[in-house]
């Protein structure tokens, strides 16, 4: 998908801005969306486009940096506005311009304090996506039933379609994550999809997360996303379990919450992730069969 002039035309109509004094540099991007640098007379903005389809995906993901922007927390890019034309659909933010590192245990105290924004219930007052996946996020009181139902159910579902052979009967993989689940986390504000691509640093430190797919669940959630991966320093981890240490069975619970994001990336990507998915489960009933 090229940056076409119509594009251009469209964001500074959106934004109230004259074309002719208008440009957009390409930069670097995710898996799903193109992104590019919007310029005007001294100004900057960050735009990430697609199709005119992902409309719902750019406005929920609008929603979502506005409600993940707490006192307190980690900074998170300003949503300018979100919309669409017959052909692309957009969001715009603020432009923050990154610094190589930052102060990792900083990140782990102001992740604490996101998670500390919490509700009665389980979910989110609408559906949203990880990556290109739909997330149901209908409310409920009940973490297990949540975890198995919203999350890992829908994705195990996709995941055989395309062919993958869990090894297990569904039955005995629900009552394995309901024994780990046990422990009756406070529903937490998460981000939802914190791997190491989706958080940076400003020049100042101060470190920042986007591309959000939040809603309020198990802060362990967040935790095990950014170890499935690494990309993030150790002092994120010792400053958080400083800050609010985490209860007995979190390594057991870590599996589990990684699952989710192995079998959408299976679903997203292909079968190239599939034993990476058959290990987990593994894991999962291993860590299900020592729980007490």
């Amino acid at each position: 998908m090229s940056v076409s002039d119509d594009l251009l035309t469209d964001l500074c109509l959106a934004l109230d801005v004259e074309p002719g004094s208008a440009s957009l540099t390409p930069v670097g991007g995710g898996d799903s969306h193109r992104a590019a640098r919007l310029e005007s007379d001294g100004r900057r903005w960050f735009v990430k486009w697609n199709t005119a389809a992902c409309r719902p995906f750019f406005e929920t993901e609008m929603n979502a940096l506005t409600a993940l922007a707490v006192a307190g927390g980690p900074v998170v890019p300003r949503a300018v506005t979100a919309g669409g034309s017959e052909e692309h659909a957009w969001l715009v933010t603020e432009w923050l311009a990154f610094a190589r590192d930052g102060d990792a245990a900083d990140f782990g105290r102001r992740l604490a304090r996101l998670h500390r924004q919490s509700h009665r219930r389980f979910g989110w007052h609408e559906n949203n996506f990880l990556g290109g996946s739909p997330q149901d996020n209908r409310p409920g009181t009940s973490w297990p039933e949540f975890w198995w139902s919203r999350r890992l159910a829908p994705q195990l579902d996709r995941a055989r379609v395309a062919g993958l052979d869990p090894g297990i009967a569904l039955p005995e993989l629900e009552a394995a994550s309901a024994r780990l689940l046990g422990h009756a986390p406070a529903p937490s504000l998460v981000h939802g999809d914190l791997w190491g691509g989706n958080h940076g640093y400003l020049a100042d430190g101060s470190p920042v997360i986007f591309d959000p797919a939040p809603y309020f669940g198990d802060r362990e959630t967040d935790l095990a996303m950014m170890e499935l991966f690494g990309g993030f320093d150790r002092a994120v981890f010792q400053a958080y379990e400083t800050t609010w240490p985490l209860p007995a069975g979190a390594d057991d619970r870590r599996t589990l919450y990684q699952l989710y994001h192995l079998l959408n990336h299976f679903n997203l990507f292909g079968p190239g992730w599939a034993s990476r998915v058959e290990r987990s489960i593994r894991s999962v009933l291993r860590a299900a069969a020592g729980a007490h």
